[in-house]
């Protein structure tokens, strides 16, 4: 927050969030609605812990916990509905030259709140105050393959007022990691959205 609204005193943002950059830019949105433009979120949410997260999202949280070695251009990968380069793949497995530098990693999805008294949970539920009064420019872009945030779109678009008329959309072709699979389509939303809603 400090390094983003206070040093670089960012005003008029688009948010483009997918994955953790809805966990960390909603949350954002919710508390300082102010400097956001508009927002397009995709394959994320911000959750309470109120609900019960996905069969999908509870293999991952374990997985990120027990498994021996935690490959993460592999990850990345598993999470798309193409298969990466492997040129990408290494692009994604080079800042973490031995498995010592995974850890940082494999705490994103402990972060997430999954019971009501989870230490996020209380910001996040905040942060929704604000989230849902949002009543500038909202769009969800969820991609149609993404078992992990299939259905959140719908939660986003009911719950927020800036979703209210905005021509959403499906990724077609799309895993969780859409951008890699249909970098292109989700950019090409994104274009179209911000000449459709301007300042």
């Amino acid at each position: 927050r400090e390094t983003v609204f206070g040093q670089l005193d960012l005003r008029d943002v688009t948010l483009v969030c997918q994955d953790w950059g809805g966990l960390l830019g909603l949350r954002l949105v919710g508390e300082h609605p102010e400097r956001f433009a508009r927002v397009v979120a995709a394959n994320t949410f911000l959750p309470t812990g109120d609900g019960s997260p996905s069969d999908a999202f509870l293999a991952w949280r374990q997985f990120s916990q027990e498994a021996e070695t935690f490959p993460t251009g592999g990850i990345v990968n598993g999470g798309c509905a193409t298969d990466l380069s492997p040129e990408v793949i290494a692009a994604y497995d080079a800042p973490f030259p031995d498995e010592s530098y995974t850890e940082g990693a494999r705490q994103f999805p402990v972060l997430v709140p999954i019971t009501p008294d989870d230490p996020a949970a209380a910001p996040n539920r905040a942060a929704w105050e604000g989230l849902a009064a949002f009543d500038r420019p909202f769009l969800t872009a969820f991609s149609d393959k993404d078992p992990i945030t299939a259905g959140n779109d719908r939660h986003l678009r009911e719950r927020i007022a800036g979703a209210a008329g905005q021509p959403h959309t499906t990724i077609v072709g799309g895993g969780h990691f859409l951008q890699e699979d249909e970098g292109e389509q989700l950019a090409g939303v994104v274009v179209d959205f911000i000449t459709a809603t301007p300042r």
